[in-house]
């Protein structure tokens, strides 16, 4: 018999969620039946979206169960399997993450071609991260010759890969992150003027810094005041992609709404938000194009990586410390 350790919601988090909010358990995995797989996760994904899930609310996703083992990308290794579309020693993409080991029918796995990328790439710059930065740029905000691009959480796993496929693209980028570290690596990869919103009074002003004339599109991973500025900031239809707001993800009280809502009126300001499973029909596009921006150099990644699923809470809630640089991952063996 497999046994395996799980992190599971104990109970919803009012606020900032806390170690409290989860609990770390012992299961017995069972022996795979008929058309199913035993699979042992190597790495796992911590997201930003994943709070959303914490709350009882009606979303594009249910909400977490209370008491069960939480879910999130992984990728692991088949260790048995009575689906003859896998066998021992394949890599396999799941929604299992969270736990050490797991059965599920083969029709739940995606076998992992690594095209010689590392498999946890597909968690980050390959996967649903790098795929987001895809459509939010290319589709949601529609970029176009000679845009100037404003990214907020840029140094993040969506908004790097943002920032180089417009880099890629020839276009001039504004990035904005939290600290030094984290601006030595925007400008590693290229960003042409890069913002420390921690070190800046007027977050308006330092955007405009780098593009005097105003920027076109603008990508939003913060919400806030990196929203006020990017109205302050755009150009007559201008477009923004809205991928997160993680500045208001633990808001107890509804945050206040952009105090300069009304420029995007006179300014003609079209406004999108997006769910990247909603444009699955751009994978395709995005792994052909990827691979060649890899391979000419054009786009690299970070990853900050925790080892163990009992670290699995503690990487989760550095994602709203900005512990974070690049894509936030768990090592599970």
């Amino acid at each position: 018999m497999t046994t395996s350790r799980e992190i599971r919601l104990i109970s919803r988090p009012t606020g900032m969620p806390a170690p409290e909010n989860f609990e770390l358990a012992t299961v017995d995995v069972p022996e795979p039946g008929a058309g199913e797989v035993l699979v042992r996760n190597l790495w796992m994904t911590v997201d930003p979206y994943m709070r959303g899930r914490m709350n009882d609310v009606k979303s594009y996703v249910p909400p977490f169960r209370l008491g069960e083992a939480m879910e999130g990308g992984a990728v692991g290794r088949v260790e048995a399997s009575n689906d003859p579309a896998f066998q021992q020693g394949d890599l396999v993409l799941s929604m299992k993450g969270w736990r050490e080991a797991f059965v599920a029918p083969g029709g739940q796995l995606e076998k992992l071609d690594t095209q010689g990328l590392p498999p946890q790439a597909f968690l980050g710059v390959a996967g649903m991260p790098g795929l987001t930065a895809y459509v939010g740029l290319l589709r949601i905000a529609a970029l176009k010759e000679g845009d100037v691009v404003f990214v907020s959480g840029a140094a993040g796993a969506v908004g790097s890969v943002v920032c180089q496929i417009a880099k890629a693209k020839g276009h001039k980028v504004v990035g904005s992150a939290g600290g030094a570290e984290k601006v030595a690596f925007l400008k590693e990869i290229g960003v042409d003027h890069a913002v420390d919103y921690k070190a800046e009074p007027n977050l308006a002003k330092a955007v405009l810094a780098g593009a005097p004339d105003g920027i076109d599109v603008y990508f939003d991973n913060v919400g806030g005041e990196h929203l006020e500025a990017a109205l302050t900031a755009a150009r007559f239809k201008a477009r923004f992609a809205i991928c997160g707001m993680i500045s208001q993800y633990n808001a107890t009280e509804p945050p206040a709404g952009p105090r300069n809502l009304a420029l995007m009126i006179g300014k003609n300001i079209r406004m999108e938000g997006f769910i990247v499973s909603f444009n699955a029909d751009m994978k395709a596009d995005f792994v052909r194009d990827l691979s060649q921006w890899v391979s000419e150099g054009k786009v690299t990644w970070r990853e900050t990586v925790k080892e163990g699923i009992e670290q699995a809470p503690d990487a989760f809630l550095g994602l709203f410390s900005g512990e974070n640089l690049g894509k936030m991952l768990v090592k599970l063996a």
